[in-house]
């Protein structure tokens, strides 16, 4: 039986993204864990797929944009208050705040986020703040 476990929000980051996220870990269950991701104001994460995670995410403060590619399928949605939206394991994606307000949200990865192995870089739609770029050969 898993224990009870109880925590306050970080007041600080506990580690980077792949992506280049703030991440404060939060608690987890042995089907999947829990984390509140932030990307300050003007910034755009890097373009990932994820190997073996699927992720649902739940936006709770800013405005920004999340694009997201499988197969043929692709699209670029809105991130807003309220929102809640899916990363299924394949999925590429890639996310940017607003230019003028940060972009926050809540996810559930499932199972547990196993590592930073986990992401791989991919060919997103937006150059990421970092000036990263993926080469040819690396894109999925």
């Amino acid at each position: 039986m898993t224990e009870f476990a109880m925590m306050s929000f970080p007041a600080e980051p506990t580690v980077v993204a792949p992506d280049g996220a703030d991440v404060r870990v939060l608690l987890g269950v042995p089907a999947g864990t829990m984390a509140h991701f932030e990307l300050a104001a003007g910034k755009t994460a890097r373009a990932i797929v994820h190997r073996t995670v699927d992720e649902v995410w739940f936006i709770v403060a800013g405005r920004g944009e999340m694009w997201r590619r499988q197969g043929d399928r692709e699209e670029t949605v809105p991130l807003d208050p309220g929102v809640c939206l899916t990363i299924p394991v394949g999925t590429q994606f890639q996310f940017r705040a607003s230019a003028s307000v940060r972009v926050a949200a809540v996810a559930m990865t499932m199972p547990p986020w196993p590592g930073a192995q986990e992401a791989v870089f991919v060919r997103g739609p937006w150059e990421a703040s970092d000036g990263e770029a993926v080469a040819p050969s690396d894109a999925a």
